[in-house]
């Protein structure tokens, strides 16, 4: 007759199929602290690449705008809300004419018409080629031409790819190009020329729309953008710019990221406590859970040992079965997490309100390997003091104890 040996693995696997309900219960505890730990890595990387994209892409120390007008710039901005304001272009040149700064140009913003080229309104912003040091070192990325007149750059989140159209104002443009996503809001954007803006202009005019009353491109823009010269007082030119202009609102791009990095490290510092207290909860249940197992278990634990088990091999047939449980909740975690995060991802970040912006696939892949790890070793370091004591009884002891 051929005898068939069960092996540690296969042991430990058939007694966490034999209790159900047990095993369902802990595997759902480590669902939840896979999902929070991957999950929460996740978002609070996203959120700082968010924050760095902005900082990088602005390329201005500072932004000018209507007095009335800095909620409807940030919200551009930030959360991609489609905005159009105006004043006078002569303003440019009384501030580029000014001590101090080093690069100077403006932008002239208009607003698509809704269920035109898009699920909603886009933000479309112009710029001048001659002096725009903002928007044409991101464009230089991906668009190593001149962006002709009737052609347009796209951001990364319209559903468009170079070499197809977009239809503005019932005019169909050429995309020359799609922008590499920053979480921002200038990702919903569209770029073009001052000179395209123009006829932009000229079709919405001759469809009908109408913008502000102080609206025209030749003689109105929207944001004028500044660089400071290094070593230049920024203070010093801020005072200087609002004596000579008067009614304007000057926005500095470090505030701006000030305030977002202090709403960004409100919430990762959440994650981090939240995720820290979890771990230790999981990791005090798991091992009170273990212990209450393992007395539960004297008596079978002491018949394999007069079946001849070793006591390693009952100690590593806890082990293995906290392992397994563990991994199991580990992988649940990341699965659940993956299936709201993703997909989810640009509801996420408008909703959320601060620049957002997805970790590259290869770091994710490192922090699902990393949750993995952590999440399939709490398992095995809640059961080890059980696994311990199991090693360290006497067979008599245990059988009588487990009666």
């Amino acid at each position: 007759m051929k005898k068939h040996y069960l092996r540690t693995p296969q042991l430990a696997l058939k007694n966490i199929l034999n209790n159900p309900t047990r095993t369902v219960e802990l595997v759902l505890l480590m669902t939840v602290v896979s999902f929070v730990l991957f999950g929460g890595t996740i978002l609070s990387l996203s959120l700082h690449n968010g924050l760095q994209n902005m900082k990088d892409r602005l390329g201005a120390d500072i932004m000018i705008v209507p007095v009335e007008n800095e909620a409807d710039f940030e919200a551009v901005l930030i959360k991609g809300e489609p905005s159009c304001f105006y004043f006078s272009k002569a303003l440019e040149q009384k501030v580029a004419a000014l001590e101090g700064v080093e690069l100077c140009s403006s932008q002239f913003f208009l607003t698509s018409l809704d269920a035109e080229c898009c699920d909603s309104r886009v933000q479309l912003i112009g710029f001048d080629p001659d002096t725009d040091f903002s928007v044409q070192p991101w464009i230089s990325q991906v668009f190593d031409g001149k962006l002709s007149e009737g052609a347009v750059i796209i951001g990364n989140d319209i559903s468009l790819e170079a070499g197809e159209n977009i239809k503005l104002f019932g005019t169909e443009y050429e995309v020359a190009a799609k922008l590499d996503a920053t979480g921002t809001g200038l990702d919903q954007a569209v770029y073009a020329t001052n000179s395209t803006i123009r006829a932009m202009y000229a079709d919405a005019e001759s469809k009908g729309q109408r913008f502000l009353e102080d609206a025209n491109p030749n003689e109105s823009i929207s944001t004028i953008l500044v660089r400071v010269s290094e070593g230049y007082s920024r203070k010093e030119l801020i005072k200087n710019i609002r004596k000579e202009l008067g009614g304007v609102k000057i926005v500095e791009s470090q505030n701006m990221i000030s305030s977002a990095a202090s709403n960004m490290k409100s919430i990762a510092l959440f994650i981090y406590i939240f995720a820290g207290l979890l771990l230790l909860i999981s990791l005090s249940t798991l091992a009170l859970v273990f212990t209450v197992i393992a007395n539960e278990r004297k008596k079978e634990f002491g018949i394999l040992r007069i079946l001849g088990a070793t006591k390693k091999k009952l100690s590593d047939i806890i082990l293995l079965e906290s392992i397994f449980i563990s991994a199991a909740g580990g992988m649940a975690g990341i699965l659940i997490a993956s299936l709201i995060i993703f997909p989810l991802n640009v509801y996420i970040g408008d909703n959320l309100g601060i620049p957002y912006l997805l970790p590259s696939v290869i770091r994710i892949i490192l922090i699902l390997v990393l949750d993995l790890f952590v999440s399939t070793l709490i398992g095995p370091l809640s059961a080890s003091l059980s696994a311990v004591r199991i090693s360290k009884a006497e067979t008599y002891l245990t059988i009588r104890e487990g009666e």
